[in-house]
């Protein structure tokens, strides 16, 4: 069978697998092998088809990670729609702005989100809201959409009309810098996209893999839904992505998707971990936490080594770093990723001292996730390594990387003016992220092009650069945000993680308490004064950070500071936070 569409590939995959679990939770209290799967779709599709959904008609989903997104996602694209999904913790007015631009009729979500749809709706094309967990008034139950078939649809014809240059989803990019932005993009991309992760993960039918991250977000979809769809893999839902770290030991995924602040999560708790220890177990601990480093750090330089730092990695694995592993969940990843934002290095290379293989991606919306990527066995450290199978890539004079090659959208949804901005005339994608490509090929992103700090001295400097430096000294920190544009030197806003600055004040023998009284307590300001002498030590004497301000509040995913994936809106920080900057800078 041609997999020249999700669906030709969905088909498939049912032909080859039925009997595969497909899609399940954590606890187990839903489990849907790909047979099942196939019927729920043939349903859904049927159903949406009664609603009104002809080819191309956009489907809107607003849920958590459940099994149902696989599901109606699925059947509205066997009923030759568009399903695009939408983040749960946008406030009515950017939800109107979103559906207004997609056009859907039909809106798809949970009862928990009721009261800001039904805030955003008026306006909008939207005529049917089905609801997956029930049938509040004013809408349907999808197990009444799945029950109640239009008569006249052919499902197979429906499914195999589908075309390679359809619009496969709409992904509205988070909006950093003003109203989100609808990337189209088709079928054929996605295939583009499979060929990619063919060659650098090898995805098979025995992989499991979590979904936990928003699928608003292109790398929750790709890596968690459309790469299941193609390879057969077994794909565990977890609505409540706080509950990860008690999930992980549970689900024992083979491949792992994370953003850095999962990843600084993960150090922070194995740091603490040893903390807790005393003697001889703690010095073993540190030991092996040091040999892993170092191996990792010489594997990433292509240096030879050593056959005694050899012997003793082997050893340090066998005694601590695969109990770390097993501990965490992470003995059976064969692959991890990391990326929609950078990565510090030296949590990086934490990571892979643990024995958990990490490669550092990049890629936009726009690429349709990927676009470059280090490959296990050839990492090197502080790059997000070169371009995957289809990509090419080259940069502008002012040092932007522009992309190319089938994986690259088709535009940006009602915005022609937009996408001509993006995507030249000869197909070239500007990305905005200024980078550098060295004699191998492999990328580094110095940052965003809009987002370099220049000093009044003029000097250029990457803030992202800075931000990592900070994240890596304390995972206290959660929140840092460089500032010094147009101004005489760099300063820094910093928030707490309230988990592990309630973990560190209990370790030394305080109590918890609110975000505030966190930010107050003399032994958590004494460590942020620490930390930032430290990532100040590895930095320019430009870059380094002259004064700071740690703020008593918490930035969540989705608020004012930080996009549903964790990048930071710089505009509204500065302008939510002007008093605080204009104080670091007076005298």
């Amino acid at each position: 069978m041609s997999t020249t569409t999700l669906c030709f590939a969905f088909q498939d995959t049912v032909a080859r697998h039925p009997n595969s679990v497909a899609l399940r939770t954590a606890d187990d209290a839903v489990v849907i092998t790909w047979h099942e799967y196939a019927e729920r779709v043939r349903a859904i599709a049927a159903g949406l088809a009664k609603l009104g959904v002809r080819h191309g008609d956009t489907v809107g989903l607003m849920l958590t990670n459940r099994p149902e997104f696989h599901l109606v996602d699925t059947g509205a694209l066997h009923a030759g729609g568009t399903p695009f999904s939408v983040y749960n913790t946008l406030a009515a007015e950017q939800l109107h702005y979103v559906l207004t631009n997609a056009g859907n009729r039909v809106m798809v979500c949970e009862s928990q989100f009721l009261p800001v749809l039904r805030e955003a709706l008026p306006g909008t094309a939207v005529e049917r809201v089905v609801c997956v967990d029930g049938s509040p008034d004013g809408t349907v139950a999808l197990s009444d959409v799945e029950s109640d078939p239009d008569p006249d649809f052919d499902f197979d014809a429906s499914w195999r009309a589908v075309r390679p240059d359809d619009v496969l989803t709409i992904i509205y990019t988070s909006g950093t810098t003003g109203p989100p932005k609808g990337v189209e993009l088709t079928h054929a991309n996605m295939i583009a996209y499979r060929d990619a992760v063919a060659q650098l993960a090898h995805p098979t039918s025995d992989d499991r893999v979590l979904s936990y991250l928003p699928d608003a977000h292109i790398a929750n979809r790709a890596s968690a839904h459309y790469t299941q769809i193609f390879c057969g893999g077994e794909t565990t839902t977890l609505a409540d992505p706080k509950q990860l770290v008690t999930v992980l030991p549970q689900v024992r995924p083979t491949v792992f998707v994370a953003v850095p602040q999962v990843w600084y999560k993960i150090k922070a708790g194995v740091e603490a971990a040893v903390a807790d220890t005393t003697g001889s177990r703690r010095r073993l601990a540190d030991w092996a936490l040091d040999v892993g480093r170092r191996t990792a750090r010489m594997r990433s330089a292509r240096t030879p080594i050593p056959h005694r730092l050899e012997l003793q990695h082997a050893a340090a694995d066998r005694l601590v770093l695969a109990p770390i592993r097993r501990k965490l969940g992470m003995d059976e990843v064969r692959l991890a990723f990391t990326g929609a934002a950078p990565i510090s290095p030296e949590v990086l290379t934490f990571v892979l001292g643990l024995g958990i293989t990490c490669c550092e991606v990049w890629g936009l919306s726009e690429t349709t996730a990927l676009a470059t990527a280090n490959r296990p066995g050839s990492i090197r450290i502080g790059t997000v390594g070169e371009p995957v199978a289809g990509v090419t890539l080259k940069l502008a004079d002012d040092g932007e990387l522009l992309v190319s090659g089938p994986c690259v959208m088709r535009g940006y949804r009602g915005e022609p003016e937009k996408t001509a901005e993006a995507l030249d005339a000869d197909g070239w994608l500007h990305t905005g992220d200024i980078a550098t490509i060295d004699a191998d090929g492999y990328v580094t992103i110095v940052d965003r092009k809009k987002e370099l700090i220049v000093t009044t001295g003029g000097k250029n400097m990457s803030p992202a650069a800075i931000e990592d430096a900070l994240h890596a000294a304390s995972p206290l920190i959660a929140g840092a945000v460089a500032i010094g544009d147009n101004r005489p030197y760099v300063t820094a806003l910093l928030t707490l993680d309230p988990d592990m600055a309630a973990a560190f004040v209990a370790r030394n023998g305080g109590t918890d308490g609110s975000p505030t009284e966190l930010a107050e307590n003399p032994e958590v300001q004494a460590e942020i004064d620490q930390a930032v002498a430290a990532a100040n030590t590895h930095l320019s004497q430009v870059e380094q950070v002259k004064k700071y301000v740690l703020l008593p509040d918490v930035w969540e995913p989705g608020g004012d500071e930080f996009t549903p994936t964790l990048k930071l809106r710089r505009r509204p920080i500065a302008a939510k936070y002007a008093q605080q900057i204009d104080a670091l800078y007076a005298n």
